[in-house]
Formats: structure tokens, C-alpha cells, sequence
């Protein structure tokens, strides 16, 4: 299990990209908000959705979610 974030700003393309924990991309996002522990990347993805309408998946840490 991993503890996913969710970035509170999105992307250009606007989708809210989801993070795990460690991810070296996470570092540089500066309002996120947790997501909690998921057992992949596809349930977080499901739980952002409460939250904003358009998420993706980060294409470094979460490769198998990320749609863009």
C-alpha cells in the first residue's frame, strides 16, 4: 500500500495529477491534498475523483494511471 496526494492545482491541460508518497515530483507541488493509503493507483484515482472532476495519474510515479 501507498499514501497517494492529489495536486490542488491543475495541470495546463486541466487535470488534478495524482502523486505517491516519494515521488520526485510530489516535492515540487505546493498544495496538495492526501488521498490516504491505496492499494494501487486506480483506487486513488477513484478517491481524487470525490474530490475534483478531472484527475490523472503522475507519469512518474503512478505510469499506470497517468492518461495523458
Amino acid at each position: 500500500m501507498a499514501y497517494f496526494y492529489v495536486n490542488d492545482n491543475p495541470q495546463s491541460t486541466g487535470e488534478h495529477e495524482v502523486h505517491q508518497t516519494g515521488c520526485v515530483r510530489l516535492a515540487k507541488v505546493k498544495s496538495k491534498t492526501g488521498l490516504g493509503q491505496h492499494q494501487s493507483c486506480h483506487e486513488a484515482l477513484k478517491a481524487a475523483a470525490h474530490i475534483y472532476k478531472n484527475v490523472d495519474g503522475c507519469a512518474t510515479c503512478s505510469p499506470d494511471c497517468h492518461h495523458r
